[in-house]
C-alpha cells in the first residue's frame, strides 16, 4: 500500500477512534503518526475495512492529507508547539499550502460597497503574487476567490465541512482552475456543515496567511472572530475603513489595534510590506 494511503488511513482512524482535535493533537504530540496507526489497529475488523475502503476512494479522487508532526505539515499552522488543527485533507495544488498568502474574510450578506472592495482587494493581492485564502462562502469569500482566478492568481479554499462535500459552485464554473486552486478541510471527510465548524476553519485562513484582510465584520460572528484570532497569534490584520459607513465589527478590530485601510494607497503599502515586492498597481481610483 502506498505511503499516502497509509497516511490517509491513519487520519481517518484518528477521527473514528480519537475523535476530537484536542485529543488527536495530544496523541500526535505524544507518539506522532504512530499513535494514529495504533488507534487504527485497535479498531474492530469491520471498521478497519471501512476505513481502508474510504482511504482508497479519497486517494483515487486526488485527496491527500497532512498530519501534525510530519515534515509536510505547514509550520505556519503551529503556534507555541501546538497545531491550530492537527489534520488537514487537501485536494488540488498542494504547493499552495506553503505559498505566501493573504487571508480574506467578510460577511456572506456583504453590502454593495463591500462587494466592490472585496473584488478590488482580491485583484490587488493577486497582483502582488500572493495567494488568496478564504472560506468559499457566498459574499466576500466568493468575490475574493474569483478575483484571484480571474486575474490569473491563485487561491486556497478552506471548507467549513468535510472534503467529501466540496463541489465547484456555479459561480466558479467558468473560472475554476485546479492548477491554481487548493481545497482544504480540517474535518472528517463526511462531516456536514455546522456553525461551529465555520468558526473553527478560520484558523486555517489566518494561520496560513502572512496577513488577514477584513472587508466587512459584524459586531459578532465569524469574521470578527477571525480578525481577533489573527491578532492573537501575531498576524497583521488590515481592516477596511469606510468612514461613517464602517461596519461595527470593523470598528471593534480597529479599536483593538488593526490597521485601517481607507484608500487603495493604504492597501498597496500594506501589501508591499507583506509581499516585499514593489507595487505596480494604479492607486488613483476609489477602492470603495
Amino acid at each position: 500500500m502506498m505511503t499516502i494511503s497509509k497516511t490517509l488511513i491513519h487520519a481517518l482512524a484518528a477521527f473514528e477512534s480519537i475523535r476530537t482535535p484536542g485529543k488527536i493533537t495530544a496523541a500526535l504530540r505524544a507518539g506522532g503518526e504512530g499513535a494514529l496507526e495504533a488507534a487504527f489497529e485497535h479498531l474492530d475488523a469491520a471498521t478497519r475495512i471501512d476505513i481502508e475502503v474510504k482511504a482508497a476512494a479519497l486517494d483515487r479522487d486526488g485527496i491527500g492529507v497532512v498530519i501534525f508532526g510530519n515534515d509536510d505539515f505547514p509550520e505556519s499552522l503551529v503556534v507555541n508547539g501546538k497545531p491550530l488543527m492537527p489534520i488537514i485533507f487537501h485536494k488540488g495544488n498542494k504547493e499552495l499550502l506553503y505559498a505566501d498568502g493573504v487571508g480574506m474574510c467578510g460577511s456572506r450578506h456583504v453590502s454593495p460597497q463591500g462587494l466592490h472592495a472585496a473584488d478590488r482587494c482580491g485583484v490587488a493581492v493577486s497582483n502582488h503574487d500572493l495567494t488568496i485564502i478564504s472560506g468559499y462562502a457566498q459574499g466576500v469569500d466568493t468575490a475574493t476567490h474569483l478575483a484571484a482566478l480571474r486575474s490569473g492568481g491563485r487561491t486556497v479554499i478552506v471548507l467549513a465541512e468535510g472534503i467529501d462535500f466540496f463541489r465547484i459552485k456555479r459561480d466558479f464554473a467558468e473560472d475554476f482552475d485546479p492548477d491554481r486552486t487548493l481545497v482544504l478541510s480540517q474535518f472528517a471527510p463526511t462531516q456536514t456543515w455546522q456553525a461551529h465548524a465555520a468558526m473553527a476553519r478560520n484558523a486555517i485562513i489566518f494561520g496560513l496567511s502572512k496577513a488577514l484582510v477584513v472587508i466587512e465584520a459584524g459586531e459578532k460572528g465569524g469574521t470578527l472572530a477571525a480578525g481577533e484570532g489573527a491578532m492573537k497569534i501575531g498576524r497583521p490584520v488590515f481592516v477596511l475603513d469606510f468612514g461613517e459607513r464602517t461596519p461595527p465589527g470593523n470598528k471593534i478590530l480597529l479599536d483593538k489595534g488593526a490597521r485601517a485601510i481607507a484608500t487603495p494607497k493604504d492597501l498597496q503599502a500594506a501589501l508591499d510590506r507583506v509581499a516585499e515586492t514593489p507595487s505596480t498597481q494604479d492607486t488613483s481610483a476609489s477602492l470603495f
